[in-house]
């Protein structure tokens, strides 16, 4: 969203105060002090029911220590750098988080589904005849997610209707083709799936599908099946291959099959089993890298919640997920919840979700329930509620005197699912690849002009790749909310339980303090918009 003059002045107003502020800032369970670890720390304590307590023994080493464990598994030689999902990477992740849940005594389970796995080890393209040209990948061109591995050497390009909008949409486009040689498509119509399985089916060796627009080609095959090298290139290049006498090599490296990967689930009962509070974190990272922000943060954080208040006698029973395969399109969050009952999905009374909350270059930002920064997603009006859970997070920055604005439901995280069946659903997020604003350095620190977290996936999203303060303020945060909720989500659904020991803050939001007249665009949480959400079928 375009930022409105008065949102400036509005941000620059707040500096001031915000230097005080933040100056002044007394954080439920700061960095400096502390403890050893959170549920080591506090090993003694029968029931961590105040938001006091619980606030307290949620500590940044606890959560720090279960970071720790999550590269020390994409460390290990057989994990090679990775937790993605359908990885052993992963399978140590979702056995550490079991294994802990059950320690500290909730009840888990493992939900198990099969997914389209794909990663993308190297590719090399290069054009031979009739002028040899080095192509580079990410500009000139991009190979398709699902696409197979494959060399050819020095291929003859064969056209193949290229001036038609169905180009290799039909069978017969590829009547008389020249087998071995490789395949070259505009993009439109139909999936870029069909137009390459024609051309696999006709005997050709690759495929080069090119633009219908200006710019970079990122695409999908859609699922692993196709049985040959397929890349994308913008429309110029498309046109330039299509040169009487033009030859190519193409070299790619992949891995494109149907595995399977898991949801984490463990539940703490309340009394009663009808009004569930659920938060969940996907626990995957991407095949570049071990995410320890994207997402162990949100992961951890969890993870540390849910140990420091496992003795806690609740009215709503409380269920957290640690979700698979979210880098490849949701897909662990989507198949719980269209594997739920009707009845199960009503029992359901909110959803929490936590994807990066530690990034190194972080803004404070909370899904935007109210609709005040951000219209609805189009088509998915933002349930009834969902304002309320944007208060409560809101309630909790106020109280600690912390700026905080809010980010759009983009459908770039798993909360998704949840919205669309119905579900009130909120949660934080500190950014990922924009660009942090000069209002946002000056109220939260950091450094305008560059990324939340320049190592956005990437092998570089590491252990250091997090700063401490936002991961320890915002942990605290995720256990206030679901400590409050937990009690009693009344302001949310109206269902009654009772109040949280220790009180809730619950100011009025129009008198806020700390919250910031700006927007944060482009939406939160690790899935972004690229070659997995793009399947072709535009013309």
């Amino acid at each position: 969203m375009t930022r409105t003059t008065s949102h400036r002045v509005r941000a620059v107003a707040l500096g001031a105060a915000g230097a005080m502020a933040l100056a002044g800032t007394v954080a439920l369970a700061g960095p400096a002090a502390a403890a050893p670890g959170g549920s080591k720390a506090c090993e003694k304590k029968q029931v961590n029911d105040t938001v006091a307590e619980l606030t307290e023994c949620v500590t940044l080493n606890g959560v720090m220590e279960h970071l720790e464990a999550f590269q020390a598994i994409a460390d290990a030689p057989e994990n090679a750098g990775t937790r993605a999902s359908g990885t052993p990477g992963f399978t140590a992740s979702a056995d550490y988080v079991e294994k802990r849940l059950r320690r500290a005594g909730w009840e888990v389970s493992r939900q198990q589904f099969d997914f389209p796995f794909f990663q993308l080890r190297s590719s090399s393209f290069s054009r031979v005849a009739p002028t040899a040209t080095t192509y580079q990948v990410g500009t000139d061109y991009v190979p398709m997610t699902y696409t197979a591995s494959g060399t050819v050497d020095d291929r003859a390009v064969t056209p193949v209707d290229i001036d038609s909008t169905t180009s290799g949409c039909e069978t017969e486009d590829f009547t008389g083709f020249a087998a071995g040689t490789v395949a070259l498509v505009q993009r439109g119509t139909c999936p870029f799936g069909l137009k390459a399985g024609n051309a696999a089916a006709a005997g050709a060796s690759a495929v080069v599908v090119f633009n219908n627009a200006e710019g970079p080609l990122n695409g999908t095959l859609g699922a692993p099946g196709v049985t040959i090298p397929v890349v994308g290139v913008p429309t110029t290049l498309g046109r330039d291959l299509a040169t009487a006498g033009t030859t190519i090599d193409l070299a790619v490296d992949s891995t494109s099959e149907i595995r399977q990967t898991e949801n984490v689930v463990a539940e703490l009962p309340g009394s009663t089993s009808d009004n569930v509070v659920m938060a969940g974190a996907h626990l995957d990272s991407v095949p570049e890298g071990p995410g320890i922000n994207d997402n162990g943060s949100g992961s951890a954080a969890l993870i540390e919640v849910a140990e420091n208040m496992a003795k806690v006698d609740l009215p709503n029973t409380v269920r957290f997920a640690w979700w698979g395969a979210e880098e490849l399109g949701l897909l662990g969050s989507n198949h719980y919840v269209a594997s739920l009952t009707p009845e199960q999905r009503e029992d359901i009374g909110l959803y929490l979700n936590f994807d990066m909350v530690g990034s190194p270059n972080f803004a404070r930002l909370i899904y935007d329930g109210d609709l005040s920064a951000f219209p609805a997603p189009p088509g998915v009006p933002v349930p009834e509620g969902s304002d309320q859970i944007e208060y409560v997070f809101e309630d909790f920055y106020e109280e600690q005197q912390l700026f905080y604005e809010g980010t759009e439901f983009s459908g770039r995280s798993d909360y998704q699912a949840f919205i669309l069946a119905g579900i009130p659903s909120g949660g934080l997020f500190t950014g990922a690849e924009d660009i942090k604003q000069p209002y946002q350095a000056e109220a939260y620190g950091g450094e305008a002009g560059v990324a939340y977290d320049p190592n956005y996936h990437q092998v570089g999203d590491d252990i250091t790749n997090l700063d401490p303060e936002a991961l320890d303020q915002n942990s605290d945060a995720i256990a206030y909310a679901v400590l409050t909720l937990g009690y009693d989500s009344q302001r949310v659904n109206g269902v009654v339980g009772k109040p949280v020991p220790g009180g809730t803050f619950e100011g009025d939001p129009a008198a806020r303090e700390y919250r910031l007249s700006a927007a944060q665009p482009n939406g939160g949480g690790g899935l972004h918009a690229g070659h997995d959400h793009e399947h072709g079928e535009q013309v």
